[in-house]
């Protein structure tokens, strides 16, 4: 695991970020898309309710949402759709991922897809100071402050997890 490794190539996502002068802390660890979010948690030494995953939907009337939530978690549909507006959403398939964002799985990022899609991050975020999400490429995560997210996306927080109890 290397923090602010000087080495690692930037990505898209920290293109974004710089030109808009928002601080964040990149990290790189051995690539391997098999690997868990949960796991990739423990590898940066981190709670999994720090580190967050990109997930793409598509609804009903053919509009593309993202969705960013807690590794550990799994995303509902039904909250989803609500804070979408929508009358359902459903997950994309793997292989419209890249020519649909530029990313493939394991590093999408909500940050620098080809198109802004409306974005959601779930309101757990807000409690922490920091958060990490995708770096744009597998082995790669960043930190940054859940309101920057927000503020690069354009989006706001909401409860999009399914519920546990």
């Amino acid at each position: 695991m290397k923090k602010n490794d000087k080495s690692a190539e930037k990505t898209n996502v920290m293109r974004v970020l710089d030109a808009r002068k928002i601080s964040y802390g990149k990290y790189s660890y051995e690539a391997d898309p098999t690997r868990t979010g949960e796991e990739i948690a423990a590898m940066l030494g981190e709670d999994p309710d720090r580190v967050f995953k990109t997930l793409v939907t598509q609804g009903r009337s053919g509009q593309y949402y993202v969705f960013v939530i807690p590794v550990k978690e799994e995303l509902d549909l039904k909250k989803a759709a609500k804070a979408a507006g929508e009358k359902s959403v459903s997950m994309i398939k793997q292989k419209e991922l890249l020519p649909l964002t530029g990313y493939v799985h394991g590093g999408c990022s909500p940050v620098g897809m080809k198109k802004q899609f409306p974005t959601f991050i779930h309101h757990t975020a807000q409690q922490f100071e920091k958060m990490f999400v995708s770096a744009g490429k597998v082995g790669m995560q960043i930190e940054l402050a859940p309101g920057d997210l927000a503020e690069t996306v354009r989006c706001g927080f909401e409860d999009l997890t399914v519920s546990l109890h």
